[in-house]
């Protein structure tokens, strides 16, 4: 049978023997119709790929690998079981991104890293700081007058669901697009502090705060690098369609793609640069009870994590 390429699918090289998915079109009671191309079968390609990379993960980090994974399937339950649900129902989006974030930091923190006071530490400095792109995301979306409809997927929400507040969904896009590289700065600055504490058992808690801000400055410099180009990788044909339109630089700025993206750099990045001191300081706080604790019961003031309850396993 012949199917006609149109569209993105007469540019995505397909070969012969490629698989594809297609239905009948225009038949009628005895007579055929003929087939159009509905998408192309990549489901192969994806799970090589995903078998790939669980590979590398358990090769590389082993058990901790395998929690990590753990925790990224639970993740994955969260977002599609409750936050999207809770999203199409009409629910409150920042409410419902605080609340599942929360949740999806608990499980992913615990299960990485293990029930310890340095992971609990880091488990309270990410939500503090969570709760920092949360508000000015709001504010920055108001402020900027930004409707939240600037993209084809959004457009065809409002026909399906015209009654969700955008704006809203808009601000809970940004607090889960930058919860991950924040957990990631919210561990490494509470580990610092726990080894830093190993290595001084005699320093005091401003000094230990000091410590960890000088290895938190270094992390900050290369992670705004980070999340910066996340975000101009994700809309990089955004980019390339607004350079091509003679336009003043002002005017490209203000448009609704443009703003969106640099509040949610913006918002993002001024959270993951106060994660550092906030998580710093719970560290800090944490780490020097634990100590007492550890040499109350005899113990050994070298090893504080030893203080916390429940089951332990190092990060």
């Amino acid at each position: 049978m012949d199917v006609e390429l149109v569209g993105e699918t007469a540019w995505s090289g397909l070969q012969p023997g490629d698989g594809v998915h297609v239905a009948e079109v225009g038949a009628t009671e005895g007579v055929p119709g003929g087939w159009s191309l509905i998408t192309v079968d990549r489901i192969p390609v994806l799970a090589i790929f995903t078998i790939l990379f669980v590979v590398a993960v358990l090769v590389v980090a082993g058990r901790k690998g395998f929690f990590g994974l753990l925790g990224l399937v639970v993740s994955g339950v969260v977002l599609f079981g409750f936050m999207i649900p809770a999203l199409t129902s009409g629910q409150p989006a920042v409410w419902v991104a605080i609340v599942g974030s929360t949740a999806i930091m608990f499980v992913v923190l615990y299960l990485a890293h293990g029930v310890s006071w340095r992971t609990t530490s880091a488990f309270v400095g990410t939500w503090l700081s969570l709760l920092v792109p949360t508000g000015l995301g709001a504010l920055g979306v108001s402020m900027a007058r930004l409707s939240g409809i600037s993209s084809e997927e959004t457009l065809a929400l409002t026909n399906l669901l015209g009654d969700l507040d955008f704006p809203d969904i808009l601000t809970c896009g940004l607090v889960i697009a930058g919860l991950g590289v924040l957990n990631d700065v919210t561990i490494t600055q509470a580990s610092s502090v726990w080894e830093v504490r190993a290595a001084g058992p005699h320093l005091s808690r401003g000094q230990l705060f000091a410590s960890g801000m000088r290895i938190g400055r270094d992390h900050i410099a290369s992670t705004i690098y980070t999340i910066a180009f996340a975000y101009a990788g994700a809309a990089l044909s955004l980019l390339l369609l607004l350079s091509l339109y003679e336009q003043p630089l002002n005017l490209l700025l203000s448009t609704e793609q443009f703003s969106e993206e640099i509040i949610r750099t913006l918002g993002s990045g001024i959270g993951l640069v106060l994660s550092v001191p906030l998580t710093t300081g719970v560290a800090a706080l944490t780490v020097a009870g634990a100590a007492g604790a550890a040499r109350r019961s005899g113990r050994g003031a070298d090893d504080p994590e030893r203080a916390a309850p429940g089951p332990r396993r190092a990060i």
